[in-house]
């Protein structure tokens, strides 16, 4: 039985993936390919790299989220920085390229000067997941050869169109973390540094910019939702799995195995559908009348 997979972005959210991996492979799904934007980037590199679930997990909750987003002294214009995470990449990556990864894989990006989705599929692989997570205005734009790359969420937040490329005729499971459009919109805290003093960080959240950063964040979560769900009417992947992270913001200190354990359960939900679109009918059909 075998698949392709789609990986959405979203942040701490985004540890549901190794939950959704973790089942599928229960299930006796082989995953052939996988396009990831922004953390699906991330989990999908390091699982075509030949990470287990299992290994997956070991190494998410061996990070230490707190210190992650400190800034370097070249991180250009943006309120975090990725000192943490590079120190990260460098142990779990090194300098491996896509030439190593035992799956094809690409992940998304965006390049500010053109406002063109950039699907990165070679290269340095630490290049490839810092473009894919800058999200803008948060992180630090990446620059890769002559490209400004940003968070591929903005204009892909589900690649399952690249995706369908890697594997045409496989069947594509698309994982989406963003909430459906008639949800509720939650309120976004402020990212204080860890550093930063208790009583301090609780000024800085009633402190009109805090606020602001709220209204902002809000904006961003309402167009992120309404692209996705646009791209998925338009790219038609033949499984959606949705797991329950909504209450989950990007930047959460979470506790991993919970959240892999929501993105395991939303794969159980979805198992007979997943059943049907492998099977042959299925296939058939899909080919012959272009039915998804």
């Amino acid at each position: 039985m075998d698949i392709t997979l789609a990986l959405g972005g979203g942040g701490a959210k985004g540890n549901a993936h190794i939950g959704v991996l973790r089942r599928l492979e229960q299930e006796g799904y082989r995953i052939r390919s996988i396009a990831g934007t922004s953390f699906g980037g991330l989990v999908g590199i390091l699982y075509a790299s030949g990470c287990s679930p299992a290994e997956l997990l070991d190494i998410f909750e061996a990070v230490d989220q707190a210190n992650l987003y400190g800034r370097d002294s070249d991180d250009g214009p943006s309120i975090l920085g990725f000192s943490g995470i590079r120190k990260w990449l460098d142990e779990v990556v090194g300098e491996k390229t896509f030439d190593d990864l035992h799956i094809p894989c690409a992940v998304i990006a965006v390049d500010v000067k053109s406002g063109a989705e950039v699907i990165i599929t070679e290269g340095n692989l630490k290049d490839a997941i810092l473009s894919t997570i800058a999200l803008p205005g948060i992180f630090p734009i990446q620059q890769l050869n002559d490209l400004e790359l940003i968070d591929g969420g903005v204009l892909n937040p589900v690649p399952v169109s690249v995706a369908r490329t890697l594997s045409p005729n496989l069947p594509i499971v698309a994982v989406i973390l963003n909430a459906p459009m008639d949800t509720p919109v939650r309120t976004f805290a402020f990212p204080v540094p860890s550093l930063v003093p208790r009583v301090l960080a609780d000024q800085i959240s009633r402190m009109n910019f805090a606020q602001s950063w709220d209204i902002f964040m809000r904006a961003v979560e309402i167009g992120s939702r309404g692209v996705a769900q646009y791209r998925l009417e338009l790219d038609a992947p033949d499984v959606v799995v949705r797991p329950a992270v909504h209450e989950i913001e990007m930047l959460d200190n979470v506790i991993v195995k919970d959240v892999a354990q929501l993105g395991e359960d939303a794969v159980e939900e979805i198992l007979p559908k997943l059943k049907r679109a492998v099977s042959w009918r299925h296939r058939v059909g899909k080919k012959l009348f272009g039915k998804h």
